[in-house]
């Protein structure tokens, strides 16, 4: 009796160490683990947080309550100058959730004040430990960011990572043990199929909205407005005219409104699926329409910013337009696919054997309908990681693998042809729109000449140092100014890439602005 005494106690004590040593041990490597491992290794020790998938009716209340918890409300405290914030106040039919209630618009004629706001956005946990996925554009701006869950506790968070390319950004808040959304995989999204959106709209509470996927692989452009080209890659010319941003939402019919950007987009069984960005509307809420980051592209951008703070792109090394674009302009019989316009020197496509004139018809495989299909795929991956892309040539197609470079290649592609750039190039830069003055409007101002800033698009030169739309410019390095044609003829005229600009904000006023452009 007194043996097996012996035993069961030394029994117990040798489990107990086990499992001692295994918690110390899984801790340690949990650091070090991307969060789509550290999910695995959650879900696999609590498997009865799973939600089941719904069937028959739909019934989307183990969906709701399994997500709910882990979708929070970011408040944040905005310096703001003249009201403006990113782009929410164009014209464009899609609008990023930037200005969320409305911030306080400038009066016109006053200058620019700059004064707090606060603004309201959504994020969803994703990591116990406090990591949370957002917007880009929720907390790009933040002095301070306040997160609250829906059991009222309230945390500040600091920003990790962010980059508008992508529209995504990873805060963390000091807490451990909190409630989270188990990542989906996006790529298994079918069409029609039901989706919930979860955040905090207009104000309220943890809302939860029903709907389907009405599309996938999406491009609206609103992450790239300045930039009227369409491609992937820099380098050389086509560096400054193509768009670096990453566009394959899904789209969902399921409401969302301001106040829902950063919250999740889930599946019937409660998976995340994807980061609720934008809406289609020309009025600002929700008019039919909104669109989603696809989760399995997030993932690889989130790991980044966990592990470098920025993300580490890979690229192919071309510009592109859609075959449809230019099938008449160059006599194309292909219906799908990507015309190579420019190959970067040194580039990965370079080393791959693609040249100008080609047309890339699949990736991995998979035929390529339009950009987004080859930019997500390719946005997963970083410089170093190989891809196959499939060319067609003289009616032939051929295999190759193509290893990305980093965008070091790609800008020092661009030094090599010479540091002047295009007026397009400048234009592009400065990030506006215009118009041509009224003459009433003119009249008013007391001046002959001018253009209108009708738009300041996130990212540009102008939004950064604080032009406002409103503003009648008159003279563009010293030329006079009627229409967007004078303006992009007067930028050709650039000297030491900085661009003279004189305006006139207000009657009896007149502004000289030197505005330098990087390349």
């Amino acid at each position: 009796m007194k043996k097996i005494g012996v035993s069961l106690l030394a029994a117990v004590l040798g489990g107990a160490i086990a499992v001692g040593g295994y918690k110390f041990f899984e801790n340690k490597q949990l650091d070090n683990m991307t969060f789509e491992e550290k999910q695995k290794v959650y879900y696999a020790s609590n498997p009865t947080s799973t939600a089941l998938s719904s069937t028959g009716n739909p019934d989307f209340t183990q969906a709701a309550a399994a997500v709910s918890p882990g979708v929070v409300h970011i408040k944040v405290s905005v310096t703001t100058r003249g009201g403006q914030r990113g782009g929410g106040g164009s014209g464009s039919p899609f609008d990023l959730f930037e200005e969320f209630f409305g911030m306080p618009q400038q009066r016109r004629g006053q200058p620019a004040q700059p004064r707090q706001a606060q603004a309201s956005g959504s994020g969803v946990i994703i990591s116990p430990d406090g990591y949370i996925v957002t917007n880009n554009h929720v907390v790009e701006d933040a002095d301070k960011i306040e997160v609250q869950l829906t059991d009222n506790r309230s945390f500040e968070a600091k920003v990790i990572g962010r980059d508008p390319n992508f529209d995504l950004a990873l805060i963390k808040v000091n807490a451990t043990n909190l409630p989270m959304v188990k990542l989906g995989n996006s790529d298994d999204v079918q069409v029609g199929e039901w989706v919930l959106a979860v955040g905090y709209p207009l104000g309220l509470q943890s809302t939860v909205t029903a709907g389907i996927v009405s599309a996938k692989g999406r491009r609206i452009g609103i992450l790239d407005e300045p930039s009227q080209q369409r491609g992937f890659g820099q380098g050389g010319q086509p560096e400054q005219i193509v768009s670096t941003a990453i566009e394959s939402f899904i789209q969902t019919d399921a409401v969302i409104n301001k106040g829902n950007s950063g919250g999740a987009l889930v599946n019937a069984r409660g998976e995340l699926i994807g980061i609720n960005s934008a809406i289609a509307s020309p009025t600002g809420t929700y008019a039919g329409y909104g669109f989603a980051i696809p989760i399995s592209l997030a993932k690889k951008v989130l790991d980044d910013f966990k592990e470098f703070g920025s993300v580490k792109r890979g690229y192919v090394g071309v510009s592109f337009k859609e075959v449809g674009v230019v099938r008449k302009e160059y006599g194309l019989d292909d219906v799908n696919g990507l015309y190579v316009e420019e190959v970067v020197k040194g580039g990965g496509a370079e080393g791959a054997g693609i040249k100008k004139g080609d047309i890339i018809t699949k990736v991995d495989g998979k035929i390529i309908y339009g950009s987004p299909d080859l930019q997500e795929r390719v946005a997963r991956l970083r410089p170093g990681d190989k891809v196959k892309l499939t060319y067609k040539r003289d009616g032939k197609e051929k295999d190759v693998m193509v290893t990305l470079k980093g965008e070091e290649v790609n800008k020092s592609s661009a030094n090599e042809e010479g540091s002047s750039a295009s007026a397009t190039q400048i234009f592009n830069k400065l990030g506006a729109s215009f118009i041509p003055a009224t003459d009433a409007r003119k009249k008013e101002l007391g001046i002959t000449s001018g253009v209108v800033v009708t738009q300041v698009h996130r990212g540009g030169v102008f939004e950064y140092f604080g032009v406002e739309r409103g503003l009648v410019i008159t003279e563009v390095n010293g030329k006079t100014v009627n229409s967007v044609d004078d303006v992009e003829s007067a930028l050709a005229s650039t000297k030491r890439n900085i661009v003279r600009i004189k305006g006139v904000p207000q009657r009896g006023s007149t502004v000289e602005l030197n505005v330098p452009i990087e390349y």
